[in-house]
Formats: structure tokens, sequence, C-alpha cells
């Protein structure tokens, strides 16, 4: 049972940063795109209503993105917690930060 425990961690040690990190490159897509939609306004002079609906939409897909963020990030506090009650783990930092990894149970003295 502690080798499923320590390969499901494992797992979950890969994929949550993942998770993280590709929300953080949507967040950085939308903002670029959204400055590129700026700029072109700007640069072929069109009057400030045109394309402001796209801007909003942009703006509010951002939104949902940083939402969607939180949402991870709580439950990546969550799986810590999940991990230190059914694990036994101590971890006052997440193994990535703490720079510990997973050690099956069976090896813990």
């Amino acid at each position: 049972m502690s080798e499923n425990i320590a390969a499901m961690a494992a797992r979950l040690h890969r994929d949550v940063p993942n998770a993280e990190g590709s929300i953080d490159d949507a967040l950085i897509a939308v903002a670029s795109l959204t400055t590129s939609v700026v700029m072109a306004r700007r640069a072929i002079g069109a009057p400030a209503k045109t394309g402001q609906g796209t801007i909003i939409r942009l703006v509010e897909a951002q939104m949902s993105l940083v939402k969607v963020s939180g949402s991870i990030l709580r439950a990546h506090n969550e799986l810590a917690e999940i991990g230190k009650e059914t694990a036994g783990y101590d971890l006052r930092e997440c193994p990535s930060v703490a720079g510990t990894k997973v050690v099956p149970l069976s090896s813990a003295s």
C-alpha cells in the first residue's frame, strides 16, 4: 500500500506544479493578446469604441483564469494537508519549495 501512496504522491508532486504553471502561461498569453489588441487599435487610429467588446471579453477571461489559479492554489494546500494526514509527511512547505523528496512510508525509520 505504501508504494501506491508514494507513486500517487510522486504523480501529484509533478502534476500540481504543472497545472499551476499552465495557468500562469495562460494568464501571460491572455495579457499579451489584450495588449496586442489595444496596440493594434491605437496603431490603425481606430476610435476607442472599436474592439471594446473584444477587450472586455479578454479581461473577463483573464479574471476567470485568476479565479482558476486561486482554486488550484487552494487544492494544492488541501492536498498538502491530506499528505500530512495520510502519509505522515511533515512538510513545512511544498516538496518543490522545501527541497524534500517523497519517500515511501516503508523506508521511513
